[in-house]
């Protein structure tokens, strides 16, 4: 819809530049010359423009052998950056640190829980072959006495 929008306010500019172009010839000279005081003290009262100062931040540059530069011969650095699918996916800024830290929780609560299930299957195994009577298994404290003589 804006771009619409924007294509008519495009189009009625033009014409306009077209009519006036078209009739310049026919402007008084008064006119003209008022005009011309006009856009001169306009321009004068118009407050200065920002400028953006660019800031020159040190490149790295490669020093092996047969590395090339990374800008351009002539160019200020604008537009050097690349524009490869590395790019895009550099901009997600953020995410990568994140995901890490999510892949890194996730393995150790993985390497933790084996830790776990190894441990069980010690005391299993030692549960079997030991000769204990089954009352000894149904002991509360018998996971103590495991762990003291383990």
């Amino acid at each position: 819809m804006s771009s619409a929008l924007e294509t008519k306010e495009n189009e009625f500019a033009l014409k306009v530049v077209r009519a006036l172009d078209e009739n310049t010839s026919n402007i008084p000279a008064a006119a003209v010359d008022r005009l011309a005081a006009a856009r001169r003290s306009a321009i004068a009262r118009k407050k200065p423009e920002k400028v953006a100062v660019a800031v020159s931040a040190p490149v790295f540059t490669p020093a092996l052998a047969g590395a090339g530069s990374t800008l351009p011969a002539g160019d200020a650095g604008e537009d050097a950056r690349p524009k490869g699918l590395l790019a895009r996916l550099g901009g997600l800024g953020l995410a990568w640190p994140l995901a890490a830290l999510a892949i890194g929780l996730a393995g150790i609560a993985y390497w933790e829980d084996q830790q776990r299930k190894a441990e069980l299957a010690d005391i299993d195994a030692a549960m079997m072959s030991d000769s204990l009577p089954i009352d000894a298994y149904l002991d509360h404290g018998f996971n103590a006495y495991l762990t003291r003589n383990h």
